[in-house]
């Protein structure tokens, strides 16, 4: 009989895969990073919204922790808008790539936070990804803007995600997310009306498909999952959810190649790194399974 905590990994990497394809909506929708993010998360909150209501979660939080939910919000938003357009200056692989540094940021992160020793091979797993971005960078300089803006979606990230582990002792993921949410729009719309050209009617004429994509992106891989993600790691750590969540170039990078084989085809460097990359945090991965398992047993 599995245990609550063997489920919730389970229901990680059901997660993890989600992830993977939200990649291969942030290709296919026509509209670019900041325009899509912002329909991304007003579509999120009102699903959520609707949620909340229907199961009758209770909102109400102090003014120091709308605050706090706040600027995860503004983090989850820059994230998500680094992360597109690190797919729109260079591609999919790219940025699936360069997001398993989360790992690495995690690894500092997580002990300032909560004030912790650093474990010291939770900074070498980070060293020998920074090695396979490397060579990534150096065979794929080309999309060198694309690298930036993938590693710092993986420091927000991860700040993000060791961030929420400690409002869960607090609050509902529900209620934490639908904050999150919420601040994130108002942070991206903000910046819409003062630099970005402010909420013209081309600003919302999008195509059929295009509202459709941004739907299945807002409910299933945003408001369920980021709900989910959340509730797990009331059982899981931030740092073993953030190197689960390092396996989503696999996922990502392999539906890439099947659906778009001409623009994702990558040098052999690139792979090489990949490689790397990926056999690195499996390994790191495996090791937190086992370690799970002899806890549950």
């Amino acid at each position: 009989m599995l245990n609550d905590k063997v489920k919730n990994f389970l229901h990680l990497h059901f997660l993890v895969f989600i992830a993977g394809f939200t990649a291969i909506l942030g290709e296919i929708i026509t509209i670019k990073a900041i325009p899509l993010v912002w329909f991304r998360m007003v579509i999120a909150s009102v699903l959520m919204f609707i949620y909340i209501k229907v199961v009758k979660v209770k909102l109400k939080i102090n003014l120091k922790s709308i605050f706090r939910l706040s600027i995860a919000g503004v983090i989850i938003a820059l994230h998500w808008i680094t992360f597109f357009a690190a797919i729109d200056e260079a591609n999919i692989s790219i940025a699936l790539a360069m997001f398993s540094t989360g790992a690495f940021f995690a690894s500092f992160i997580e002990p300032i936070i909560y004030k912790r020793p650093i474990i010291w091979y939770e900074i070498l797993f980070g060293i020998i990804v920074i090695l396979g971005v490397f060579i990534i960078t150096q065979s794929e300089i080309k999309y060198l803007t694309g690298i930036v803006l993938g590693i710092l979606s993986a420091f927000f990230s991860a700040l993000f995600a060791v961030l929420n582990g400690r409002f869960l002792n607090q609050h509902t993921a529900t209620v934490i997310s639908f904050y999150e949410f919420l601040s994130g729009v108002c942070f991206i719309s903000i910046y819409i009306l003062f630099f970005g050209g402010g909420f013209s009617m081309d600003f919302f004429s999008l195509s059929q498909s295009d509202y459709w994509y941004l739907f299945i992106l807002a409910s299933i891989c945003t408001a369920y999952a980021f709900i989910a993600s959340v509730y797990i790691m009331k059982t899981i750590s931030p740092f073993s959810v953030v190197l689960t969540y390092n396996l989503e170039p696999v996922y990502g990078i392999i539906m890439a190649l099947i659906l778009f084989p001409e623009k994702e085809k990558m040098s052999t460097s690139f792979y090489y790194g990949a490689i790397i990359i990926s056999v690195v945090l499996l390994n790191a991965l495996l090791k937190n399974n086992k370690k799970i398992k002899r806890k549950s047993s």
